[in-house]
């Protein structure tokens, strides 16, 4: 049996031992810091070890009040708030403080605690500004409005209270000013601050230094560097200790910042992760490593623990100001004792849906080595969105699809978000917007609990006999709207239009996820698109016509899918395509920028994708062609796109129409899937596997599977894929009449030749001296798996990336091993494709072919109101788009 004294020795020993390593890692000793309690007078004592002192002018720095109008109060609140919130220096008129300092960079945290001070100085009159040199952080601040919506971010305030951390750089020679000024327009408007804190930092914790070369990299499409120079100054938003408890600013490295816990920035149904600790083990610190954060955050961290679901990914949201950069920083610490090398655990990261890090692997980054800390920067930018003033800014991590790691597992110990100056030295967000006003408690009266009960009881069925009735009434009414047609009166779907349909952020009420998708009025879009002029068209589809238009004063091509009155497909696409883009951020996803729903209008803005479809250039277009290298590329850059829909996103989605027409290339030669009109959301629950559904896609690339049973899986967009390349190996389109009956379908005649051993016939001619035998073997490999009529023998679309990664590579390999020329090989298939277009002229086209493939590809297999959203021309300029 256990002895209890010793259970206890140990527990006192760890605890101890703990401690002394928290201690211990205090690693940075600050050049200043000034603990101001404001409105106070001498030393004041402290639970921790900062040491506030008053500004009653004993100390090295000074209160400059030109107007000698501020004033020192102690609030009569019970209980007594701690220091420095205790007492309060207040003033309408502008006063500043001023820090005698080193040049480097500082933090800078402001104590407010609203209050009614006084009848002279009430609490909603708190009203104002501050600045530190150059920069604003605070504009027209209401304090109250901040509290009472509980902004006070991730920082141990007490409630009511509102702590803000900054960091700015302070240049040789100058002092830190920092000034509070009442705001000019509000009747009896002041300033107060409870508490100012400057605490010096190690130069470059935040700021880039001037020749690092790995700086941070934006998570956005050009990937490009992004650097945090002297001349800007930080936010500290938001500070977390993942998967371990909070940690206080005394036992941060000496520069007393706090630590949150993570907990509440989990999406719901995933506090379930396991959360490893590593309390017993000595880190090993690198370099300046040793600062960044506390030991405690390096030796707590969330995984899945191993998990083999490679579908699960953990996902934080964290409420962020619109219209600025911010800087996320992620700290990791390998610590488990079964993960001895690089590619043991190799994982995928992505903020805001856009994938940052495609084979994050900690022990790559320390060189093979546990327990050495190590933290990864990269640059958001948030952009306003409608009405929206706060939007939420996500990091997501899950296992790589494709990488053959020995465990299946993610890793992350830290995550700190700052926010960065605009170009206007501004960081100050906007205010909440104030509550809505709820009718004062009464008093209770005496009566026994068994009344109350029975009133509560009443009033529920009165409460829900009158809903019931008004909700029956709405229906009503909205079945009575819905039935007349055609629709003259300007009304919307998504409820009754507004009185002012020009302004950009009206409401709609609606499940329209307005802080990722911009609302465009018709004015816009006939400003941008010169109201309609047939010389932008630059496609027509089974939607209605696709204009090419310029946005925010033309500096913004945009493609603008334009739905024509009567549409067959209607609504429904028209809102799944909504829904499904608004959500969803990925490098390779056509990304929906807004929407007009004005009066009979509806109108799609997409980013405008300027080299057009891939089927553009592959077969029958004007276009050059592409090389195999770059249909390699185009193919899986389409495959990441589709996995990302199956696995990356918060719900499994279907596209449901894939093929070569819906994957669209911009002007960088990257590809992106298009077209979410008949998205469906996936299968949910570990039971089931499929979803019953009406059949929808386009012939040539339906899943006979689905075809038969009417049954939709994840496994039907592979097929379709399967297609897809094949048409990008054979530079043909799915269906030919007046050929070979056995070269009808192309899928059957690839499967024969690839039975018969001569694949190598089905190859585009113009493919023929690039395309190595060995690529040409795992690529259609790879193809024909997609194509397995047994959905449950395809591959996911995991498999499908890694196994066209695995051609590149082959392809890469041959051509460095045999030294070939490939700008020679690509300039001799220009002239085969010269040669073939025209050797096509005068001849009559073969079967499904250019405009008549295009009609082909867009019907289905039920009726017209369920005909495929056709975007085989979006998004690009064609040289004769009305003929189609």
């Amino acid at each position: 049996m256990t002895n209890p004294p010793m259970i206890f020795v140990t527990f006192q020993l760890f605890f101890f031992f703990q401690l002394l390593s928290t201690i211990a890692n205090t690693s940075y000793t600050p050049v200043e810091h000034f603990a101001v309690d404001c409105g106070n007078s001498g030393n004041v004592p402290s639970s921790d070890q900062r040491k506030w002192k008053g500004d009653d002018g004993s100390a090295p720095f000074s209160l400059i009040d030109p107007d000698k109008a501020t004033q020192s109060i102690k609030p009569q609140v019970r209980p007594n708030p701690p220091n420095p919130y205790d007492t309060v220096r207040l003033s309408r008129s502008e006063f500043t403080y001023s820090f005698p300092v080193t040049d480097g960079q500082k933090f800078i945290r402001l104590y407010f605690y609203p209050y009614s001070y006084n009848p002279n100085f009430l609490r909603s009159d708190a009203f104002f500004s501050v600045k530190a040199g150059p920069h604003t952080l605070l504009k027209d601040f209401n304090a109250s409005l901040n509290a009472d919506a509980g902004v006070s971010r991730s920082f141990p305030a007490p409630e009511g209270a509102i702590i803000r951390e900054y960091c700015i750089n302070v240049n040789p020679g100058e002092r830190l000013n920092i000034t509070f000024t009442p705001n000019s327009s509000h009747q009896n408007a002041y300033a107060f601050v409870n508490g100012i804190e400057v605490v010096s930092m190690p130069n470059f914790l935040y700021y880039t230094k001037p020749d690092d070369l790995q700086s941070m990299r934006l998570n956005d499409a050009t990937q490009q560097q992004y650097t945090v120079k002297n001349n800007s100054a930080l936010e500290a938003v938001y500070r977390t200790n993942v998967g371990g408890g909070q940690i206080s600013p005394d036992r941060d490295t000496g520069m007393f910042r706090y630590w949150d816990q993570d907990n509440d920035y989990l999406e719901s149904g995933e506090r379930s992760l396991s959360i490893s600790a590593g309390f017993g083990l000595n880190l090993i610190y690198r370099d300046d490593q040793n600062y960044f954060a506390p030991d405690n955050v390096y030796k707590t961290a969330r995984n899945y623990g191993m998990n083999e679901k490679s579908k699960f990914n953990v996902t934080w949201e964290f409420e962020v100001d619109s219209v600025f950069y911010y800087m996320v920083r992620l700290h990791f610490c390998e610590f488990d004792e079964h993960i001895e090398k690089a590619g043991d655990r190799v994982f995928q990261i992505f903020i805001n849906d856009v994938l940052v890090e495609s084979l994050a692997d900690v022990m790559l980054w320390t060189q093979n080595q546990i327990l050495v800390p190590v933290h990864r920067d990269y640059a958001v930018w948030r952009p306003i969105s409608g009405s929206s003033k706060k939007l939420n800014l996500s990091i997501k991590l899950q296992p790589h699809p494709t990488a053959r790691s020995s465990y299946r597992d993610v890793l992350l110990n830290g995550i700190e978000i700052l926010k960065i100056s605009d170009s206007n030295d501004n960081l100050a967000g906007p205010n909440p917007d104030p509550p809505q006003s709820t009718p004062l408690p009464t008093t209770p009266s005496s009566e026994s609990s068994k009344n109350r009960n029975k009133a509560k009881v009443i009033s529920i069925i009165v409460g829900a006999t009158s809903g019931f009735f008004v909700l029956s009434l709405i229906v009503l009414l909205i079945y009575r709207r819905f039935i007349r047609a055609p629709v003259k009166e300007g009304g919307s779907w998504w409820g009754q239009k507004s009185a002012d349909s020009s302004k950009k952020n009206k409401s709609h009420g609606s499940s329209l996820p307005s802080d990722l998708c911009r609302y465009f009025s018709i004015d816009e879009i006939r400003a941008a698109t010169s109201n309609f002029d047939d010389i932008f068209i630059v496609g027509v589809g089974g939607f209605g016509n696709v204009y090419k238009g310029y946005i925010d004063n033309g500096t913004v091509p945009v493609a603008i899918k334009r739905l024509k009155q009567g549409s067959q497909q209607g609504l429904h696409e028209f809102q799944t395509e909504i829904e499904m883009l608004s959500q969803l951020r990925h490098n390779h996803l056509v990304s929906l920028i807004g929407y007009c729903n004005d009066g009979n209008e509806m109108i799609l803005v997409y980013e405008f994708m300027a080299r057009g479809t891939l089927r553009d250039h592959l077969y029958d277009s004007d276009s050059p062609p592409l090389s195999w290298k770059k249909r390699l590329g185009m193919c899986l850059g389409a495959a990441r796109g589709l996995h990302y829909l199956h696995t990356g996103a918060k719900h499994n989605i279907i596209h449901r129409d894939v093929k070569s027409t819906n994957i669209l290339i911009d002007e960088k030669w990257v590809a992106k899937v298009s077209d979410f009109g008949l998205s469906k959301v996936g299968p949910t629950g570990m039971s089931k596997s499929h979803i019953s559904t009406v059949v929808k896609g386009s012939i040539g690339y339906l899943d006979p599977e689905y075809y038969k049973r009417q049954r939709l899986t994840e496994k039907s967009d592979v097929y379709s894929f399967g297609v897809v390349l094949l048409e990008v190996l054979c530079g043909r389109p799915p269906l030919k009449r007046n050929v070979e009956k056995q070269k009808s379908s192309l899928v059957e005649w690839v499967r024969k030749c690839h039975r018969e051993g001569v694949i190598h016939e089905t190859v585009d001619p113009l493919l023929i001296e690039s395309i190595t035998p060995e690529c040409l073997k795992a690529f259609s490999d790879m193809a024909l798996k997609c194509l397995v009529e047994d959905g449950n023998e395809r591959p996911p679309m995991n498999d499908v990336v890694w196994g066209l990664e695995f051609a590149l590579q082959l392809q890469e390999g041959k051509e460095e091993e045999e030294g070939l020329d490939v700008a020679e090989i690509e300039g001799r298939s220009e002239e085969r494709a010269l040669i073939r277009k025209v050797t096509r002229v005068g001849e009559s086209r073969e079967g499904f072919t250019s405009s008549d493939e295009s009609k082909a590809s867009r019907l289905t297999t039920s009726s017209s109101e369920d005909q495929s959203l056709s975007s085989g021309v979006i998004f690009s300029e064609l040289g004769h788009p009305t003929v189609r």
